[in-house]
């Protein structure tokens, strides 16, 4: 049974394709990142199927919900950790939380238990009380990922999480990681670091914006470079180049900027 079903799915910013014609599935319980450079689409991707953005063409569903008609259920099917901490540091964690209950609408009597569940589980029990901003970055990170977990989604979608965090950080996160998919959580991240990819069940290559590759990191090399003895990493320069990267704003950190001017987006 399919987690994600997605076709032909694109997104453009004016006359730039950010995503183009996107498609692929994703099975229940598996675990598919999707690597590539910075810039070349992957969060774009994300915030469509999270319905954050709506796609300029294409269609997906989610957890057997349409993203364009269905969105509600989409959100309530599914767990975020975004690339930026979306935190408000002024709350302390235990806040932070009720209020993810509430938006959720978990119900009254249940809040309580499971606030102080996901602070046990983030290992943040001495520092429940305290505001976020006092926090470090895995303190944060593991805030978010308890938080996303609260109201039981059937799929957690994580962009680049290991953004920042220092290599204790990065090990507790995919210990996390390892400890969620042998309870069989279906599992979707993006990154643009070979070896993070490499741990994944399965591997989507994206290029400006396109679809390139998608298996197993052992199939990438092997169909790529026609050896077994190729690594990822040299299935992925050869599929995406090995030419330094300078690139502009995302898509993503333009809308934001935009909004911040006042303007308003349609889809």
């Amino acid at each position: 049974m399919s987690v994600i079903e997605c076709h032909g799915l694109g997104r453009s910013f004016g006359k730039v394709a950010a995503v183009d014609s996107v498609s692929f599935a994703m099975e229940e319980g598996a675990f598919l990142a999707f690597l590539g450079p910075n810039g070349a689409g992957k969060s774009t991707l994300l915030n469509m199927l999270t319905t954050l953005i709506v796609p300029t063409r294409g269609e997906a569903r989610v957890a057997g919900a349409d993203i364009r008609r269905e969105p509600e259920r989409v959100r309530a099917a599914i767990g975020v950790v975004f690339q930026d901490p979306a935190l408000d540091d002024r709350l302390t964690a235990r806040e932070v939380l009720r209020f993810h209950a509430a938006l959720y609408r978990l119900p009254r009597r249940e809040v309580e238990g499971a606030v102080d569940r996901a602070i046990d589980w983030a290992q943040l029990s001495s520092a429940a009380d305290r505001p976020v901003r006092t926090f470090s970055g895995g303190m944060k990170r593991r805030l978010e990922l308890a938080r996303a977990l609260m109201h039981g989604p059937r799929l957690l979608i994580l962009d680049e999480p290991t953004l920042g965090l220092d290599p204790q950080g990065r090990r507790d996160l995919w210990d996390r990681i390892a400890e969620l998919r042998g309870e069989g959580m279906s599992v979707l991240m993006t990154t643009h670091i070979v070896k993070e990819a490499e741990e994944c069940g399965r591997v989507g290559v994206i290029e400006a914006g396109r679809l390139v590759a998608m298996g197993t990191p052992a199939e990438l090399a092997i169909r790529t470079l026609g050896r077994a003895t190729a690594s990822l990493e040299e299935a992925f320069l050869h599929l995406t180049g090995r030419d330094l990267r300078d690139t502009e704003a995302s898509p993503r950190d333009r809308i934001v900027a935009f909004r911040k001017r006042g303007g308003e987006l349609t889809g």
